[in-house]
C-alpha cells in the first residue's frame, strides 16, 4: 500500500466523521472540565484524610 493511498483513505473516512456542533462540543467540554474537577477535589480529599490517619497512628505508637 503507497503512502499517497494511505492518505487518500484518510481523507475520505474524514469527510464521513460526523463533527459536534459547537453546542455539543461547548457542553461535551464543559462536562469532561467539572468531571476532572470534582475528581481531583475528591482525590485531594481523600489523600488528605490518609495523610492524616497516617500521621495520627503514628503520632499515637510514640
Amino acid at each position: 500500500m503507497s503512502i499517497t493511498k494511505f492518505f487518500r483513505n484518510v481523507s475520505t473516512e474524514m469527510r464521513k466523521v460526523s463533527w459536534p456542533k459547537r453546542k455539543e462540543l461547548t457542553n461535551y467540554t464543559i462536562t469532561v472540565v467539572v468531571t476532572v474537577v470534582f475528581l481531583a477535589v475528591f482525590f485531594l480529599v481523600v489523600d488528605l484524610g490518609i495523610s492524616a490517619l497516617i500521621r495520627w497512628i503514628a503520632d499515637s505508637k510514640q
